[in-house]
């Protein structure tokens, strides 16, 4: 039998808006959207997201989530990518597919700094809750990538993340057909999808 190809990933570079946003997050997130790349705070980079209705919202005492929120550094990198929570290390799967991530045992979201300037801002919103909250999820000793549960579409904490997003989406007006297009990312396969909008309630298909 021949070998399993491994299947390729590429990530976008984010380039400037063609068309004007239709939705947009709340008023009190005011992203620093211009910043060069380099190492912020996280209340510094993204201003108001702790004065937004879902960060009253996590899990657990509002004082804590407070505090592990103005210790958390964002690391506004250039090149490709959206954004996720820095590991200790980089998972195996990661190394298989050819990429390398930012490793540190602090807590610390990678921003890509393209994404930030030119990325929908509703989507810059709803990807920063959602790696917010994986940021809490490893405060209570929660396994982010974990290796018994092969598939991301089904990791409870990926589940979790999302749904959360999705709450806040739908709360701000957004149709599940913005939230498919949301949803759709590249690291996983069309049935995988699929199984990711049933888990977080999307309709797979229709003008929902």
């Amino acid at each position: 039998m021949a070998p399993r190809r491994r299947r390729q990933i590429s990530l976008p570079e984010t380039g400037p808006a063609r068309s004007r946003e239709r939705y947009r997050p709340p008023r009190e997130f005011r992203p620093e959207r211009t910043k060069p790349a380099g190492i912020y705070r996280l209340l510094e980079l993204f201003r108001g997201i702790e004065r937004t209705p879902p960060f009253r919202k996590y899990p657990g005492d509002d004082r804590e989530t407070l505090r592990i929120a103005r210790g958390t550094r964002v690391h506004l990198n250039e090149g490709p990518g959206w954004m996720y929570v820095a590991p200790r290390r980089t998972p195996p799967e990661v190394r298989r597919a050819g990429f390398r991530m930012v490793e540190t045992d602090k807590d610390a979201i990678v921003v890509s700094r393209s994404y930030l300037e030119n990325g929908p801002a509703l989507d810059v919103y709803l990807d920063l809750i959602h790696e917010f909250l994986h940021i809490l999820q490893r405060h209570q000793g929660r396994e982010l990538w974990s290796s018994r549960i092969r598939s991301y579409a089904d990791r409870p904490t990926e589940v979790e993340a999302y749904a959360f997003s999705v709450a806040e989406a739908r709360r701000l007006g957004v149709p599940d057909a913005y939230l498919r297009k949301y949803l759709r990312v590249p690291w996983i396969t069309r049935r995988q999808f699929h199984d990711l909008l049933r888990n977080v309630g999307v309709s797979v298909r229709g003008r929902k």
